[in-house]
Formats: C-alpha cells, sequence, structure tokens
C-alpha cells in the first residue's frame, strides 16, 4: 500500500467534539518505506482516507516506530504530542480525494502552504462545505456559537478577548512561515497559500489558498484562488487577478515568468513570459483587443482568450480612441534584487 499523504496533528474542537482547525508542523507528501513501516504496523490503516483521535498510549507507540524506522523528526513530533491536553489526530490519505473532514482539509492546506504540492495540484473539492466559519481570536480558534460565552469569561477575567477575524481560513503564518519570505501584513495571506522562495508580499497584497508565487516575486496586488504567478513577476498595487471561486468560470490564470501587473490592472486570462498590462487596464477573455505590429500599425482584431499564454506581449489602452491593443513587448521586467533579500 502507498499513501498520499501522512500527518499527525494538534488541534482544537468545539463543546461538540467537532474540530474547528488543525495545526501539522510536518506534514508527509508520498510517504517513503520506513515512514508507512511506522504508519501501517502503529494505525489500523482501511484502505481508504481515515481521521484518528490518539490516545497518549497510541502516541508512545507511535513514537517508538517512527524511531526505530529512523524518522526521528517525526518520533519527536509524537513524543511532544504526549505532553499536551490538547486533542491530537492522525490522518492519513489513503488517495487524493476531495476533503470529508476538517483534519483533511486542513492537511491539504499545509501540503500547499509548505511546498509540497503547488496550486491545483491537489483535489480541494467542497472544501468550503467541509470546513467551520471560526473566529480566530487572541485565545485560538472559538466556535461562533461559543464565542459569546467565552467573551464574558474573558472580560470578568480581567482579559479581554480579541476576535481578528470570523472566517473559514487562519492566516497562513499562525501554522506555516516559508523560508525566504517577506509579507508586511500577515492577515492577507490565507492557509493554503503557496509562496515561492524570495517572494515579497506588501502590505495591500493578497494571496488567497490554492493560489501563490513560484518564486521570486513582487506582490502588491491580489492573487486569487486557484492562480499561480510563475517567477520573477510584478503584481502593482491594488493590481486583480481573476480566480475560480466566482465569476472566473473554470479558466485558470497562470502569469508567466517577469510579467508585471500594473497598478489598479486586472487579468482574466493567463499570461505568457515577460507580457505587461497597463496600469488602470483590466483584461477579460470577451475583451476585444486591436492587434498592432512593431509600427503600431492595426492588423487585425480578437478576443483576449486567443492571446492566453503567449509570450511578449503588451496590452494598453488607447488614450485617443479607448480601443484595447496589443503588441509585442520584449523588454521584460526587470525586479530590484534587494527587495528580494528576506534576512
Amino acid at each position: 500500500m502507498t499513501l498520499y499523504s501522512f500527518g499527525l496533528g494538534i488541534g482544537t474542537q468545539n463543546n461538540n467534539g467537532e474540530w474547528l482547525e488543525v495545526f501539522y508542523p510536518k506534514p508527509l507528501l508520498n510517504p517513503g518505506d520506513t515512514s508507512l513501516t511506522a504508519i501501517k504496523t502503529t494505525l489500523e490503516i482501511q484502505g481508504k482516507n481515515q481521521v484518528m483521535t490518539l490516545t497518549a498510549e497510541q502516541l508512545d507507540t507511535l513514537a517508538a516506530a517512527f524511531a526505530t524506522a529512523g524518522e526521528e523528526e517525526q518520533a519527536s513530533i509524537a513524543r511532544q504530542f504526549q505532553k499536551s491536553s490538547r486533542p491530537v489526530v492522525a490522518t492519513v490519505l489513503v488517495s487524493d480525494d476531495a476533503p470529508a473532514s476538517v483534519p483533511e482539509g486542513y492537511l491539504k492546506l499545509h501540503l500547499l502552504s509548505h511546498r509540497l504540492v503547488k496550486p491545483n495540484a491537489t483535489n480541494l473539492t467542497g472544501l468550503f462545505g467541509v470546513l467551520h466559519n471560526v473566529a480566530w481570536t487572541s485565545e485560538g480558534a472559538i466556535d461562533i456559537g461559543e464565542l459569546p460565552a467565552r467573551q464574558l469569561q474573558a472580560r470578568l477575567a480581567g482579559s479581554p478577548l480579541s476576535v481578528d477575524s470570523v472566517d473559514k481560513f487562519p492566516k497562513m503564518v499562525d501554522y506555516v512561515v516559508p523560508s525566504g519570505v517577506r509579507i508586511a501584513d500577515t492577515a492577507r495571506v490565507r492557509l493554503g497559500a503557496y509562496i515561492g522562495e524570495g517572494t515579497t508580499i506588501m502590505h495591500e497584497g493578497f494571496v488567497n489558498f490554492n493560489a501563490g508565487t513560484e518564486g521570486t516575486s513582487m506582490v502588491e496586488g491580489r492573487i486569487s484562488q486557484g492562480v499561480f504567478v510563475k517567477s520573477g513577476s510584478d503584481l502593482g498595487g491594488g493590481s486583480s487577478t481573476m480566480g475560480t471561486l466566482s465569476g472566473g468560470g473554470n479558466i485558470i490564470i497562470t502569469i508567466g515568468n517577469r510579467c508585471l501587473l500594473g497598478a489598479n490592472s486586472g487579468l482574466g486570462i493567463p499570461l505568457g513570459d515577460r507580457c505587461t498590462v497597463e496600469a488602470g487596464l483590466y483584461i477579460t477573455a470577451g475583451t476585444k483587443v486591436s492587434l498592432l505590429d512593431d509600427q503600431n500599425q492595426l492588423v487585425g482584431q480578437t478576443k483576449a482568450r486567443e492571446l492566453a499564454g503567449k509570450d511578449d506581449l503588451l496590452f494598453r489602452r488607447n488614450s485617443a480612441t479607448g480601443a484595447v491593443e496589443c503588441l509585442t513587448n520584449k523588454s521584460a521586467v526587470e525586479l530590484n534584487e534587494a527587495l528580494h533579500v528576506s534576512n
């Protein structure tokens, strides 16, 4: 038997014993033979995706099995979890099926933020229906229905509860801090974002789950769900990318290497490498585009979807006529390397 993924996690349950969130310190993708042996000899795997709440005794057995297999990092996690009063879960994904529980959903979000899988490479179908809407507070995740009582308790104790957000997704850095990144406002990057090495996300930049950057990029705009930005690209302030959750249909937007989205621009088609969208211009699949040659002469018209994925294009709006124009742009965007030094 092979496994798609395994995670040993610790999390929060509501008063009804329902999982609200799970933290997996070191999730595994396609566990190797040694890890697989330790998991199979300790846990009763039934050939399907499973979520198992573990006792201290089970954790002790699992830690010993991992240690025997030479997987000391996993063994150390199991030993540390033994000392906690919080509920501990082992999530075993035999296949990449749609998540059917909160622990399964959180494991897949961790795989993304740990850079083990890239956006659109794991099955997240129905995730919104699986996750609970949670109050993310100074005391951790709290069930919405239990929040008023917790707020009162905190006030009576002289330590008011701070509610940072009410959402189905927490901020990424409370669970995973990828190496080599800068994030000015951590609340604007959700768990499940894939943030590549060297990426800088400024205060107004936003990255949704199942979206992100491949490598060195500057993000001052919005990277919507499903959108993936390749290395060396710059999303200017207020720029927007069209995701697949609402209004974007099934078109998956990718932005190629060394592209530029100007300030307040928008994108609804995939871009190839070294493309530029002028500031303030929103390109959708149905946008009518006038095609210009290297002498700025009109050679035809098309819809933007016909230009999807092509390299070296400049999209601009004619300030006199208002027409959207496209011409070859063979000068790539050069990023300031000093902006992407993380230490």
